[in-house]
């Protein structure tokens, strides 16, 4: 077991940057953190949970329902009872994507684990019904390769449209 303030070099643990041995003040568990982000200000030597949990951050769960935050955050979880019909929907905490229950719930059905439920918007807070679409995996990834040819096609309309545009005004110009 390593003590506090160990040093492994890089490549120990497979990684590029040495690590440093550390203990949470909050919640006693330690961790090897890179070496050089304990030198940055503002370092508390907290862990990701105790550190959201003491900010207000992602993940604080209150009640029956919270919502992530980051870059992959923005997902709505709601606490469901373990004598929930869509219990078995729930992870170990027994909280479920508010968008997967609203669709279950619709279908009438709890969802299978391949199940994927998709947002039309793209909004992950935004789960009403008629926003939301179920798909298979294969079916989500098809769905997403479309949505990103669209994106891509629309912004080269948009660049053509530009450069007609400017060679328009070349042709008055030579007029």
């Amino acid at each position: 077991m390593p003590k506090v303030g160990d040093v492994i070099s890089a490549g120990q643990q497979g990684g590029k940057h040495r690590r440093i041995w550390v203990i949470c003040p909050v919640c006693k568990n330690g961790r090897w953190v890179i070496l050089s982000a304990t030198k940055r200000e503002g370092f508390t030597g907290r862990c990701h949970q105790c550190n959201a949990r003491l900010r207000g951050g992602y993940r604080i769960k209150k009640g029956g329902r919270y919502q992530t935050h980051g870059k992959t955050g923005g997902y709505v979880y709601i606490l469901l009872q373990p004598d929930d019909f869509f219990y078995s929907m729930a992870n170990t905490d027994g909280y479920v994507h508010e968008h997967r229950l609203v669709m279950a719930k619709h279908l009438g059905r709890c969802l299978h684990t391949w199940e994927i439920v998709h947002h039309h918007n793209h909004i992950r807070n935004d789960n009403r019904i008629e926003n939301l679409e179920l798909l298979s995996d294969i079916g989500h990834r098809q769905l997403t390769r479309l949505e990103m040819e669209i994106i891509r096609l629309r912004k080269q309309n948009k660049e053509l449209k530009t450069e007609i545009m400017k060679l328009k005004g070349r042709l008055k110009c030579q007029n």
